[in-house]
């Protein structure tokens, strides 16, 4: 499958690599150069707020037109986002100039998060046969988590080399390159009579809430993204504070979640087939809260680092499971509406949490923060167990 597919995986992994590579560096560029933890906030919810708007639209389009068309006009607004961060780094002298050129970026980023990620898992459902849905789901997800944990460690090796230059002008390089692989992979739209965009979407709510099981993954992947805000946010901020990193220590420590996600990914190939999937993905939703809190009395780096790869691994266990439960039990002719739901899900909650997160920060201190947000993700996950019997029950197998 991956050799049959493998320019699609392939442009998977750079162009998520280079998102997360966008929505770093509007994170610590905020922190270290405009010297603000609520600015930082504020531009990584720019970055995934968006899709809370657009994302409804997004999953008509995707559903309306061949997805792989989507996925080309949204790389270049995340290039156009790069050279945005680029030319305001280097024309603009005065750092508080800088600061309207990286909101822009950061919208422009959010506006392509939006329609990026639906268009690339319906696409997904497409390329691949039914009978290698679940494994492809997999392995995308990886990719997803693969990116997202390279983005910070390619910031870390870019930048004290080429300087924030160098890191804007790579990210847009791979989104490039990853729109050029796609060159060759062809999809086709799969809703063929066009009814005004409302009803279109009230469509597809509909097909997601008369399936109760539908209902509850997506319901449940809410209180997993809440993590996800925190961690862009507030680990940077406690790696230098808290731990007292350096910036290739830092770089290291974010990027432990790469390996930790891909970990967890693999793991979830194994377990997905003995176990039942509702009942790990409550478990691992609550300890890895509990972990992710414990982390705000972490008393040295060593300690900080094996919580959060813990933390990494039981958030790709959960978030795959989720996924793959998700692509497994959509309609077709629904795909990428239902999917929308889920993009929106996974770039707004952090968008959300990330703006919370950095508030907590600048109202009490990192490692508070940290505590705070474990605490709620671990409440959540148990409160949701108790009420969600039919996912408690769903065995995926």
């Amino acid at each position: 499958m991956i050799r049959r597919h493998w320019d699609f995986f392939l442009s998977c992994l750079l162009a998520f690599t280079a998102g997360h590579i966008i929505n770093y560096s509007v994170i610590i560029y905020s922190q270290e150069v405009l010297r603000s933890d609520l600015l930082a906030g504020v531009g990584f919810g720019l970055c995934f707020g968006p899709p809370l708007l657009l994302g409804w639209y997004a999953g008509v389009l995707c559903d309306r037109h061949a997805p792989d068309r989507i996925i080309h006009i949204a790389q270049g607004l995340f290039v156009l986002a790069a050279l945005t961060m680029a030319v305001a780094d280097h024309f603009m002298n005065q750092v508080s100039a800088r600061t309207p050129f990286i909101l822009v970026a950061a919208l422009l980023a959010g506006i392509g998060w939006s329609f990026v990620a639906p268009a690339r898992m319906t696409a997904l459902g497409q390329i691949v046969g039914t009978e290698a849905l679940r494994r492809a789901s997999l392995i995308f997800n990886l990719l997803v988590m693969l990116g997202f944990g390279l983005g910070p460690i390619a910031i870390s090796v870019c930048r004290p080399r080429a300087g924030w230059q160098g890191v804007f002008l790579f990210a847009a390089a791979l989104f490039v390159i990853g729109s050029a692989l796609l060159l060759k992979v062809r999809t086709q739209a799969m809703h063929k009579s066009h009814l005004p965009v409302r009803k279109e979407i009230m469509i597809g709510l509909r097909a997601a809430r008369s399936n109760s099981l539908l209902a509850q993954l997506l319901v449940t992947a809410m209180f997993g993204y809440m993590l996800m805000g925190p961690m862009q946010v507030i680990l940077p901020r406690l790696a230098r504070t808290s731990l007292g990193l350096t910036e290739l220590g830092r770089g290291a420590f974010l990027g432990t979640l790469a390996p930790a996600l891909i970990a967890g990914g693999l793991l979830c190939l194994v377990v997905a087939r003995r176990l039942s999937h509702g009942k790990i993905i409550f478990a691992a939703s609550g300890l890895s809260g509990v972990l992710f809190a414990a982390m705000g009395l972490a008393p040295s780096p060593v300690i900080a680092f094996g919580l959060l790869a813990c933390v990494g691994m039981l958030g790709g266990i959960a978030i795959s499971l989720i996924v793959t439960g998700i692509q497994e039990n959509v309609e077709q002719s629904v795909r990428g509406r239902v999917l929308s739901m889920y993009t929106i899900i996974s770039q707004v909650i952090p968008a959300a949490s990330g703006l919370i997160a950095g508030a907590l920060t600048h109202a009490f201190d990192a490692q508070r923060a940290v505590l705070i947000c474990g605490c709620v993700l671990a409440t959540a996950a148990v409160v949701n167990a108790f009420r969600m019997h039919t996912l408690r029950d769903y065995r995926g197998y």
